[in-house]
């Protein structure tokens, strides 16, 4: 049975589960090809989705850029690991706060076992947990200061 996919509004493309609907829909320019690289992340091996979700991280539309990294992500839960090309695209999408990638390399580092991670990845495990540590520690003293000040001055 032949399905057919709406790829204006993105309906159903989360049960995409043809790589070469993917690479079809990718050359005719089509709408909603991160929301389907989830679909492809979901219903795929992920030898096969890797090399789309690679290409979907590269969309010039920023929303359908962030749903590739979505798919990333859930890649990374479904299978507890990633390909070496998924790892340089959430390298290139960077790791940091304010990056597309944030949560991709979150869920990466969640649910890939440490040992499998590439040495940047785990460089990067470090400095999260000691700069979440240190911004604990400074929220914590700067509730401890307000508390004082608030006595000192009588209320």
């Amino acid at each position: 049975m032949t399905r057919s996919w709406d790829w204006a509004t993105g309906e159903g493309l989360l049960g995409l589960d043809n790589p070469e609907e993917w690479d079809a829909a990718f050359e005719r320019g089509e709408r909603c090809l991160g929301t389907a690289a989830i679909g492809l992340a979901f219903n795929c091996p992920l030898e096969d989705a890797s090399p789309r979700l690679v290409r979907a991280t590269q969309l010039p539309d920023t929303a359908q850029r962030g749903f590739a990294f979505t798919a990333v992500g859930t890649a990374a839960r479904l299978n507890g690991a990633l390909t070496p090309e998924l790892y340089e695209a959430l390298r290139t999408g960077g790791p940091g706060r304010r990056s597309i990638a944030v949560n991709a390399v979150d869920d990466t580092l969640t649910f890939v076992p440490s040992r499998d991670l590439p040495p940047w990845l785990k460089r990067w495990a470090v400095y999260v947990t000691v700069r979440d540590k240190l911004e604990a520690w400074w929220l914590r003293s700067e509730g401890a200061v307000g508390d004082v000040w608030r006595a000192l001055r009588g209320r």
